[in-house]
C-alpha cells in the first residue's frame, strides 16, 4: 500500500512538473536564454536584479516581438524623457503619438533600462533592497509609477516564479555580494560614485567589475593615486566635451582644471584642448573656459 502511495506521489509532481511546462512560453523561455547573461552583468553593475530586468524585459517587449522592440530596440519601454538626445519614435501608449527612445541594439537598451532606474530619485529607495527582494523590487517599481497597470508588480513576480528567473539573482558573475555598496549616480549622462574613506581603485574594482587600470583612466589619475572622500569616480569613459546645456565655465577660486573636468565629464585632455592651453597651465578667478 506504500509503495502505491510513493509511486502515487511521484506521479503527480510528474504531473505538475509537466503542467507547469506546458504554461510556459517558448517564445519566452528563448528571450530568458538570449538576453540572461546580459541581464546578469547588468546587475553586476548596478544592482539590479537580473530576475527584474528580465521579467520587465518580457512584459514590456512581449519576449521581444513588440513593434517597439523589433524596430526600436527598446525593451523596456521607456519613453523620451526630458533628458533623451538620441534617436526618437512615436507610439500610441497612454497617450496617441507619445515619443519614445530609440536604441542600435539590445545591450543599448539594456545599459539605458539600467542608467534610468539608477539616475532617477524615485527609484532610489529601491537600491537599498537586497538583491534577491525581486518582490520588493516589484512593487517598488509599480509604486515609483514605472507602469500604469495597476497590476504590473503581480505580472512581473508571476513572471518571475513561472520562469525561475530568480535563480540568476544569485550572482553568477560575482561569488558574493559587496557589503555597504557604494550608490550609483548619473550626471552628464554618465555612471558614477562618490568616494568614502579608505576606498582603493582594487575596492571598487572588485565592487563593480571594472579592471582598476580603466578606472584610474577614465578619471585621468595615475598609478599610486589614493582616493579621498568626496572624489568624483567615473565608472566609464568621460565625455569630449560637455552636455549642450553647458557653454562655458567661470573659474572660481581654488578650482583646478582636473575638478572642473571631473564637474563636467569631460576628458581632461581634451579641456585643455578645447581652451588651446598649455599643460602648465595655472587658473586664475575669472577665467572663462570653453566646455563644448
Amino acid at each position: 500500500m506504500k509503495r502505491f502511495l510513493v509511486f502515487g506521489f511521484i506521479y503527480m509532481l510528474l504531473c505538475v512538473s509537466t503542467m507547469e511546462a506546458q504554461r510556459r512560453n517558448s517564445l519566452y523561455m528563448d528571450y530568458i536564454e538570449t538576453y540572461k547573461d546580459e541581464a546578469i552583468e547588468q546587475m553586476q553593475r548596478y544592482r539590479i536584479p537580473a530576475s527584474i530586468t528580465l521579467a520587465q524585459g518580457l512584459l514590456e517587449s512581449g519576449a521581444g516581438r513588440s513593434e517597439l522592440t523589433r524596430k526600436s530596440n527598446n525593451h523596456f519601454g521607456i519613453k523620451c524623457g526630458s533628458d533623451w538626445h538620441g534617436r526618437k519614435t512615436y507610439h500610441d501608449d497612454d497617450a496617441r503619438g507619445e515619443c519614445f527612445r530609440v536604441y542600435k541594439n539590445a545591450r543599448e537598451s539594456f545599459e539605458d533600462h539600467s542608467r534610468f532606474l539608477a539616475g532617477k530619485q524615485r527609484y532610489a529607495s529601491l537600491f537599498n533592497l537586497s538583491p534577491t527582494d525581486y518582490k520588493g523590487w516589484a512593487r517598488g517599481l509599480k509604486k515609483a509609477g514605472y507602469a500604469t497597470s495597476p497590476t504590473y508588480a503581480e505580472k512581473l513576480i508571476e513572471l518571475i516564479e513561472l520562469y525561475e528567473l530568480d535563480r540568476f539573482d544569485s550572482g553568477r558573475l560575482r561569488d558574493t555580494w559587496i557589503a555597504n555598496p557604494h550608490e550609483p549616480y548619473l550626471a552628464n549622462g554618465l555612471l558614477y560614485v562618490i568616494a568614502r574613506t579608505g576606498d582603493t581603485f582594487k575596492g571598487l574594482s572588485e565592487e563593480f567589475g571594472i579592471p582598476a587600470r580603466k578606472l584610474r583612466k577614465y578619471n585621468d589619475l595615475y598609478k599610486g593615486y589614493s582616493l579621498k572622500q568626496g572624489d568624483i569616480v567615473y565608472l566609464e569613459k568621460k565625455n569630449r566635451r560637455a552636455r549642450k546645456n553647458y557653454k562655458v565655465h567661470v573659474v572660481q577660486q581654488g578650482e583646478s582644471m582636473y575638478l572642473i573636468s571631473q564637474r563636467y565629464g569631460i576628458r581632461l585632455e581634451r579641456l585643455y584642448k578645447m581652451n588651446e592651453k598649455p599643460a602648465d597651465y595655472s587658473l586664475s578667478a575669472g577665467d572663462i573656459l570653453r566646455l563644448r
